[in-house]
């Protein structure tokens, strides 16, 4: 499990969040594939460089436009756009919520319909490299919990194409107070500009809290720089936090049995494949080692349904898991994360009973106490050979389950048991 938290002492904005991310590792062809794939490829350069903000170093971005009549991108038109371009369908739903929110709250302080919101107000291309750009980032992350600091908005007045605008901007205002954001003191700033409706409309999208960062173990950090000078550092920082796990209580014994270990995760979004395509896939990435396949009923982009294949796995089995993947199923992207398990450890015990040998999975838990489940397919298998049904057979072996004389010693997941199905 990995946090992601926004600290923003001097606001937010877009090109910072995008920064902050790329400072952070994020490498510069996750957010390019998806916005070529948006069209977009070579009609915007990155200005990508470090720089130093009151004696701090950072990344700053600017973000050039090469078109030669820049569009004022109507939020029905680009909406359109999004729908019927190529990009992956969590990242097509993140940009389009971030768009939808910003196209409301447009809507709503100019007194217009959305669908007619015209996107120089928050920046045309520049609104959509940064936040194109900031979902794919957080996408390739694969971070499970994100927070944010609460941004402090800024005091003063902002010149755009509607004149002279008061701040905090008014966009700013309805996307806090249609998400319930708080937003920090900015009396003690010089007057400026401090946090752009895209910069907190990107958070309000992708944070699950607004507030301090979660305890953690910081594991990176990265730093994106504002372009306007202040009487301190105006930097945007992302924080990778692995998360503490509470350990025992004062005289309280460890929990020996309990082991962490880490799994691979691979998904994918199919709407192009039968039934029995899909049972074919999941069986054949069990065979490949997948400690678990499992599936679940999604609706897709246009009201298509659709199903979700996850696959969990040990690490190293990543390309051998990917090339089933390719093999057998008719998705053309595959995402990965890694996630943290804890587990209990467990084994495989034989049992001679009258009615025939059984194989149990057994596991012990911290506070000692055994417990254990028959295996279905030697269950079922004794219960066809004798005639019985399987609430007879498991009465019968019952008084022969007996725990295992030594405690488990593996802390994975077994494979199959012999005789299974691989």
């Amino acid at each position: 499990m990995t946090l992601l938290h926004i600290d923003a002492p001097t606001g937010l904005a877009g090109n910072m969040v995008l920064a902050a991310l790329l400072d952070l590792g994020v490498p510069e062809s996750a957010i390019e594939a998806p916005l070529a794939a948006l069209g977009l490829a070579g009609r915007y350069r990155l200005e990508l460089e470090e720089r130093r903000s009151v004696g701090l170093r950072g990344l700053h971005l600017e973000v050039h436009s090469l078109e030669q009549e820049p569009h004022h991108r109507p939020w029905g038109q680009l909406r359109d756009l999004l729908e019927s371009a190529p990009l992956d369908p969590p990242l097509a739903q993140r940009v389009r919520e971030v768009f939808l929110l910003l196209a409301e709250a447009e809507a709503r302080v100019h007194g217009q319909p959305a669908d007619a919101v015209h996107f120089h107000e928050v920046g045309a291309l520049d609104s959509l490299v940064d936040v194109v750009g900031v979902c794919a980032a957080m996408l390739h992350l694969g971070v499970s919990e994100v927070s944010c600091g609460v941004p402090p908005a800024g005091h003063g007045d902002v010149r755009t194409s509607h004149g002279l605008l008061p701040l905090p901007a008014p966009a700013v205002l309805e996307i806090a107070r249609r998400r319930g954001l708080a937003l920090a003191d900015s009396s003690r700033f010089p007057a400026a500009e401090l946090t752009t409706p895209t910069g907190l409309a990107l958070m309000a999208c992708w944070s699950d809290r607004f507030g301090v960062a979660p305890a953690g173990v910081p594991e990176a950090v990265g730093v994106g720089l504002g372009s306007r000078c202040l009487d301190r550092p105006n930097l945007l920082r992302a924080l990778l936090l692995r998360p503490l796990t509470q350990g025992p209580q004062p005289g309280e014994p460890a929990a020996a049995n309990e082991r962490e270990e880490t799994l691979l995760l691979q998904e994918a979004q199919i709407d192009d494949a039968t039934a029995e395509d899909l049972a074919f896939l999941a069986e054949a990435l069990r065979h490949g080692g997948a400690l678990e396949v499992f599936t679940t009923a999604i609706t897709m982009k246009k009201g298509r349904q659709g199903t979700l294949v996850s696959a969990l796995a040990p690490p190293a089995l990543a390309a051998d898991l990917r090339r089933i993947w390719w093999r057998h199923g008719t998705t053309l992207g595959v995402r990965e994360q890694r996630l943290s398990r804890w587990c209990l450890p467990r084994q495989i015990e034989s049992h001679a009973t009258p009615l025939g040998p059984v194989r149990s999975k057994w596991a012990q838990g911290p506070d000692g106490d055994w417990r254990a489940k028959a295996e279905h397919g030697d269950l079922a298998h004794l219960a066809h050979r004798h005639g019985l049904s399987l609430q007879e057979v498991r009465r019968q072996i019952q008084p022969f389950m007996h725990p295992p004389s030594a405690p488990p010693t593996g802390f994975s997941v077994p494979g199959p048991l012999e005789g299974e199905l691989p």
